[in-house]
């Protein structure tokens, strides 16, 4: 067993992190269920590219479901499973612990950003 499967909040965060899941998580919680097209337009600036692999990714790892109705054009949409919605009050509650914390996270963001982080 690799040294992330030994820790469950690092084993936990694999699920969610990366830099446009959260934000994918999010919309899925609000709009319930979300085409592809309007999830691009949510997160203007994340690529068609990177939308599709954190999609599928979190696919994969059983957050999401992506359901393909068969009209013409082919519409998918996608929405959290069971297991998804399960996540949401954790992320809810790390929102809320930026908004008590804003000062100090701002601070340390604005010297020390790094992009490559995320």
């Amino acid at each position: 067993m690799n040294k992330i499967a030994d820790c469950p909040a690092e084993r936990a965060t694999y699920f969610f992190g990366g830099k446009w899941k959260i934000r994918i998580l999010f919309n899925l919680f609000n709009k319930k269920k979300v085409r592809f097209g309007e999830l691009k337009r949510n997160l203007s600036k994340v690529t068609q590219q990177m939308l599709s692999k954190q999609l599928k990714e979190l696919e994969q790892d059983g957050l999401i479901n992506r359901e393909v109705k068969s009209v013409m054009p082919p519409k998918v949409e996608y929405s959290l499973t069971t297991f998804g919605l399960s996540l949401i009050p954790i992320l809810k509650s790390l929102s809320s612990w930026n908004n008590k914390n804003s000062r100090n996270i701002s601070l340390n963001l604005n010297k020390n950003f790094d992009e490559n982080r995320i």
